[in-house]
């Protein structure tokens, strides 16, 4: 129990950082306007979000039927929102790299008419997802896109399914994701009958087993069937076969019962097949979602939340009135001890500046200090502000997330705007992140990481553009 709640607090803590750094408010705000202006195109901007479709092509090449039908769902897609819910991978919550998530799917509507086309989400690979940022695109199996090549997995990954989830990215059906997420359900486990669950499934830690059940008949409808076999896969190697099957005098729900455990029990149940011949229940429907455990355990208010989350997992919720601003820190003046007295040091002129001492004398100590002497107590703090801050874990949080203008208002709210950075790790991680951006820059033109022409085939396929080993998905 105790190895548990040590977990458990972890995840958590994970998803407050998440939910502190990863959206800011004034990308929600931004986003939100332009939404609300029917500007699709600069709230995809104001969130991110790289638009890799035309519309205008599209109607020429698959029909202007298909093509309004894509803009309509682009008038009510939330970026913001849909940024909020994207997979996230541990330790430090980015969006999980080198994916392919469907957000819509429209069913015989590819160039042969025969498969249908995809609104898909991309993000970078793991060494080019500098600035968090990610793409919005179309998926036709029978007409692939040249710039599909760039990416590492362009296929739609079928455990990240959206189109199962509209309330995760469209505005108009936001307030779904009450019912969706369970949030009237106790935290506990739910009607799944059959072999015994490994011991986190038993007692609903962390999984929606309460809504297992009726996720599963929307999987199974949206391939038409009402009933049958899905996969609920439970982490590397650990997959679950679930049967949705009538009640037995048809009078009650169906019910859901576990044929198989593991992959190789699967395989048992498909033939010999294994487990990935069956629809494969979606991530957001196989756990409960962050925002609903945060909320539960009382580390979070509704109001930290993004506006339609809140809305709809918190009954009687209004956003406060008036714009939301992110935190920052305090303009005023920081106290230091030195030579006996308590002295000031705050921006004067747009430079992070002892007040308490003459401008001669600060040129008089600077001096010493070049040759060797003890730096005065203010000029060492105004230093260590420089070079090692104590809002150096914020403002890398803000950077690793994409957020540099909220990182860079944190710097300038310190230093002051017209402060030049010292040698250190703030400034490191300032170059770092700018670094990260360009990557992503060449990674979308094309000019770096695996592509056409630059494979290598065989076991001598370089790795060099990993720069991080992979990493567990965050829930």
């Amino acid at each position: 129990m105790l190895t548990r709640n040590v977990y458990g607090d972890s995840r958590l803590s994970l998803w407050l950082r998440v939910r502190e750094f990863a959206v800011p408010a004034s990308l929600i705000e931004t986003a939100t306007a332009r939404r609300r202006a029917g500007d699709w195109a600069g709230a995809c901007a104001a969130a991110g979000i790289d638009v890799d479709l035309d519309l205008r092509r599209l109607a020429r090449t698959h029909g202007r039927d298909l093509a309004a039908r894509i803009r309509a769902d682009l008038r009510h897609l939330a970026p913001d929102l849909l940024r909020w819910h994207l997979p996230r991978v541990a330790p430090d919550g980015l969006l999980r790299p080198g994916l392919t998530l469907t957000v819509a799917r429209y069913e015989g509507a590819g160039y042969d008419g025969s498969c249908p086309v995809h609104l898909v989400v991309r993000t970078p690979p793991a060494w080019a997802d500098g600035g968090q940022r990610f793409s919005l695109a179309l998926y036709d199996r029978s007409r692939p896109e040249p710039g599909e090549a760039r990416h590492p997995h362009p296929r739609p990954d079928r455990r990240f399914r959206l189109d199962l989830h509209r309330h995760l990215w469209d505005a108009r059906r936001s307030d779904e994701l009450r019912l969706r997420a369970g949030a009237d359900v106790p935290a506990a486990g739910g009607p799944v009958v059959g072999p015994e669950l490994p011991g986190t499934v038993a007692d609903g830690h962390h999984y929606a087993v309460d809504r297992w059940a009726a996720e599963a008949g929307i999987l199974l409808r949206a391939g038409g069937r009402a009933a049958g076999a899905v996969t609920v896969r439970l982490g590397r190697r650990r997959h679950l076969v679930l049967d949705l099957a009538p009640d037995g005098d048809g009078s009650g729900p169906p019910a859901l019962r576990i044929t198989a455990v593991s992959g190789d029990a699967a395989a048992s149940v498909t033939g010999g097949r294994g487990a990935r011949v069956l629809p494969v229940l979606p991530d957001a429907a196989t756990w409960v979602p962050p925002d609903l455990e945060l909320l539960r355990s009382g580390l979070i208010g509704a109001g930290r939340l993004h506006p339609l989350v809140a809305a709809a997992l918190e009954r009687g919720y209004r956003p406060a009135a008036g714009p939301v601003r992110d935190p920052s820190p305090p303009g005023g003046p920081r106290f230091v001890e030195c030579r006996g007295a308590r002295h000031r040091i705050g921006p004067v002129g747009g430079v992070l500046t002892a007040m308490d001492h003459h401008p001669d004398e600060i040129r008089r100590e600077e001096l010493l200090v070049a040759l060797g002497g003890t730096p005065l107590p203010c000029l060492r703090a105004i230093d260590e502000a420089h070079r090692r801050p104590d809002c150096l874990t914020g403002v890398r949080e803000r950077l690793d997330h994409g957020d540099t203008a909220g990182a860079l208002a944190v710097v300038e709210g310190l230093l002051g705007p017209g402060a030049v950075l010292r040698g250190g790790a703030l400034r490191d991680e300032l170059l770092a992140a700018a670094q990260r951006r360009l990557a992503y820059g060449l990674f979308r033109a094309g000019l770096a990481g695996p592509g056409p022409g630059r494979l290598v085939d065989g076991p001598s396929r370089p790795r060099g553009h990993r720069p991080r080993p992979r990493l567990a998905t965050a829930r």
